[in-house]
């Protein structure tokens, strides 16, 4: 406008000429032009005014300078999705002027100020509180789960430490992993075997688990104990347990005759221990737990001087063949002690055949366990088959041993199947953090999610990649950015930021896609996008969508932020979205707008 160029040039020559001024020894009385308090505040004002946040307003205002109590009610009823008779309220909350109150209008600070707040953020705020019903059976949720919690880098060399647990458990994990092997001086201890990892002592990982288990969530927590002892440290691991956890474990056995596990209300603040269960009459030997001997024999090949790579072949090679069509030796076992197996009641373990053997055999408190190679294999040959599988019984899937870089598998493609309980990297950033800790983010943070109704539902046709249901269709303009900090490490540009947008899709396969804004030149303070894309979603239920902005570099494309966010939690509108760093912290003002419909 002319009046910022009038003002601007006004701070201009000020400036100029106080420098002269300071260097000359002039007089202060030979400065021409004084620019006022009320001047210097207008003049900061307009370079404050987001353009975009200003065009809104004057299209809603009928080209006013102000929203009245009307045109409010028209915008956000229209556009947020907001009940009319808030639009006093809002007023009243906002518009910084006592005059404005007074009168019912909400002027362009007002509506900026209203904009930028938590009620215009793109995540919906009911679903930070438990907003989902918590008395159906536990394998009708998914399980926010993790792996070799121990680690706090790779499985192979990398560094052990409790601060692992605590941390998954203050990020709502509902289900830990300790890997139990024979320690010195008669003590049991936590580590992957036959790894370089720094063993931890168990009486020091159980007084942790006990500590934080409930500070996050008061529904219940699964222990999956990998028992690898000597019947003698076994019994240290009892005592351990039973002292230290005390009246948290879990210990009631089954209904006789139940159809279905209890619900997470019915579990809260309980501990349910996973492990392998003697039976009735057994001579107390069990087959080692599946999970803990692959990975020992993994890492055994790789300590004897074979390469990570030749281990993950053999691996690739063991799995990938249906298991009625090769032999298989016989699976280690060892001695169970009685009583540590009495402490197994809702989770015992047990070996996968195949689903028609489960269907007539498999009890509803037992568990199977797969490896991602076989899990994937059976949810593209039989996705019906697992999802109804997973209506009764409680599936969990870890990484392939061969992950020895802790990296993470994509858990969506689990979720679409039904499996509850996918194993996750806690220690590993990135895509697929992002995606566990978003998705986990639509209940409160609790660490259980109702699965979809279409994967409860006693008589219900489902298959993971069908586009054969009407498309729920979503529309997301990408408006500007707002401090955008340059990629962190980047030093060859300067303070030169290129900012481009991604819009990702994540979900079943026939929902997956992404598209990308242009890139904005040199502008990381407010870049302009202004861009439109429409997605085709069929399973809104499973489907969630992340926002990536990257810096465009010839070098390269470094990251600048990301924010994911399950589709269920969109709030529609005009929103902001805060963007945070690789490993979720929200960057400081950094944020970009949108609008959702």
């Amino acid at each position: 406008s002319s009046r910022l160029r009038e003002k601007t040039g006004a701070l201009t020559s000020c400036n100029e000429s106080g420098s002269k001024d300071h260097a000359e020894n002039e007089k202060p009385s030979a400065r021409k032009e004084q620019v006022t308090k009320q001047e210097f505040i207008e003049v900061f004002h307009d370079f404050c005014t987001r353009p975009e946040i200003y065009f809104l307003l004057v299209q809603f205002s009928s080209n006013k300078e102000y929203l009245d109590a009307k045109d409010l009610m028209r915008f956000i009823e229209a556009e947020q999705g907001v009940a009319q008779e808030m639009s006093l309220q809002l007023i009243q909350a906002h518009e910084p002027s006592e005059e404005g109150r007074q009168q019912g209008h909400l002027s362009l600070d007002g509506f900026t100020s209203y904009l930028t707040s938590s009620e215009c953020h793109l995540f919906d705020r009911e679903h930070d509180t438990i907003c989902q019903d918590m008395s159906q059976p536990l394998s009708h949720y998914y399980i926010n789960s993790s792996h070799n919690t121990y680690l706090i880098e790779d499985q192979f060399r990398g560094p052990s430490d409790k601060s692992g647990y605590i941390r998954a458990l203050k990020m709502g994990c509902r289900c830990v992993e300790v890997d139990v092997w024979d320690g010195p001086d008669g003590e049991p201890v936590v580590c992957t075997g036959h790894s370089l990892s720094r063993p931890l002592a168990l009486h020091s990982v159980l007084e942790a688990i006990a500590k934080f288990a409930f500070v996050a969530s008061e529904y219940p927590l699964i222990l999956c104990v990998e028992n690898h002892c000597s019947l003698q440290q076994q019994k240290v691991l009892l005592q351990h347990l039973t002292r230290i956890l005390g009246d948290k474990l879990y210990r009631d056995l089954p209904a006789e005759g139940a159809l279905y596990l209890p619900s997470p209300e019915e579990l809260r603040h309980r501990i349910l221990l996973k492990g392998k269960k003697l039976g009735p009459d057994s001579d107390g030997e069990v087959s080692e737990e599946d999970e803990g001997a692959e990975m020992s024999q993994r890492i055994k090949a790789v300590n004897a001087g074979g390469t990570e790579k030749d281990v993950v072949q053999k691996s690739v090679s063991l799995t990938s063949v249906p298991q009625s069509n090769m032999p298989h030796p016989s699976p280690k076992r060892f001695q169970l002690l009685r009583e540590l197996s009495d402490l197994v009641t809702l989770c015992h373990s047990v070996g996968f055949k195949d689903f028609k053997t489960s269907s007539k055999a498999q009890k509803p408190w037992e568990l199977c366990s797969f490896h991602e190679s076989l899990a994937l294999r059976l949810a593209g040959d039989s996705p019906g088959d697992f999802v109804n599988h997973n209506k009764h019984f409680l599936s969990r899937v870890y990484p392939n041993p061969m992950r020895i870089d802790s990296s993470n598998m994509n858990p969506q493609d689990l979720w679409k199947c039904g499996c509850q309980i996918v194993s996750m990297n806690f220690q590993t950033a990135g895509l697929m953090m992002d995606l566990n800790t978003a998705w986990f983010r639509q209940n409160g943070s609790c660490g259980y999610v109702l699965r979809p109704a279409i994967m409860r539902q006693e008589v219900s046709y489902f298959s993971a990649d069908t586009k054969d249901t009407v498309p729920v269709c979503l529309t997301v303009k990408v408006i500007s950015g707002q401090n955008l900090p340059k990629p962190k490490g980047s030093g060859a540009k300067g303070d030169v930021v290129d900012p481009y947008v991604y819009v990702e899709i994540h979900g079943i396969p026939a929902d997956c896609s992404e598209r990308r804004t242009r890139t904005v030149r040199q502008n990381g303070d407010n870049p302009i996008f202004d861009e439109s894309f429409e997605f085709q979603i069929n399973l809104p239920e499973l489907a969630m969508v992340r926002f990536v902005v990257l810096d465009d570099d010839f070098i390269g494309d470094e990251f600048i932020g990301q924010y994911t966010i399950p589709l269920e939690c969109l709030q529609p509108g005009y929103r902001h979205v805060p963007l945070q760093s690789l490993t979720g912290e929200d960057l400081p003002h950094a944020k970009f707008r949108l609008y959702v419909r």
